[in-house]
């Protein structure tokens, strides 16, 4: 009975999702968990290493440099919950950041001003994601409810309603994507600005380089597993149109 069972929710789908979905899911999961590991590793073997500065030293000189007057640096809870925040015009950085004088902490606030330079220079692909955002936050509520309606048997993708998951999911998709360029953007900005400041030298610039590579991949790995749930969605929805 329980192979049956399996055998009907392999063919079926669990949840709305076939084995390719669920496979799909598993893979990201683990790029992320790779990914998410490393990035801890790195930055917890760049916070013992110094500098002179501490995050919030690094932020604001950075912005001060840039002629940047109207952003206030502040501290934050948590851990890796760093941000700019643009409609307070805030570069919010994490308790350890914020008072921490290391090379991950230099490389996180570094980051973080790179966003609020963006802001100031009108960069394109931060205004689109800035534009995006209410649209995502709907999808991504809708995409939430969908599943727990599935989850108790009261919603099942059809042809039509598999089109409304393809939707949902190609802003949500395009979103991660946008939000590429936008970060790799922050980490260049960043290193050149920590290069030509002089703390490169001090800060061990590959370290920092490194640092900021990992924390992008934790973007790239939601990008492709994104941008992978969203063509299995579309071949899902071809199929039931040629049935």
């Amino acid at each position: 009975m329980v192979t049956d069972t399996l055998t009907l929710a392999a063919q079926q789908g669990f949840f709305g999702f076939s084995i390719t979905g669920i496979l799909i899911i598993a893979a990201t999961m683990l790029a992320s968990f790779i990914i998410s590991g490393t990035l801890k590793r790195r930055f917890n073997e760049y916070s013992h290493i110094p500098i002179r500065l501490t995050g919030a030293q690094v932020a604001e000189t950075m912005l001060h440099q840039n002629g940047i007057t109207d952003v206030r640096v502040i501290s934050t809870p948590g851990q890796l919950t760093d941000h700019y925040d643009p409609t307070n015009k805030t570069v919010n950085l994490s308790e350890s950041v914020y008072a921490m004088n290391s090379v991950a902490a230099a490389a996180v606030a570094a980051h973080e001003c790179g966003h609020a330079i963006q802001h100031q220079k009108a960069y394109r692909w931060l205004t689109l994601r800035s534009k995006m955002v209410p649209a995502v936050s709907l999808a991504s509520n809708l995409l939430n409810y969908l599943m727990m309606l599935s989850i108790f048997g009261l919603f099942f993708l059809g042809p039509t309603t598999i089109w409304i998951y393809v939707a949902l999911l190609g802003i949500t998709a395009l979103f991660s994507l946008v939000t590429l360029p936008v970060e790799f953007d922050a980490s260049r900005r960043a290193l050149v600005w920590l290069e030509s400041s002089g703390l490169a030298a001090s800060m061990e610039h590959e370290k920092a380089k490194n640092a900021l590579f990992w924390a992008a991949m934790t973007y790239v790995a939601g990008a492709i597993g994104s941008v992978a749930m969203l063509l299995y969605y579309v071949m899902q929805a071809l199929g039931s149109r040629d049935e």
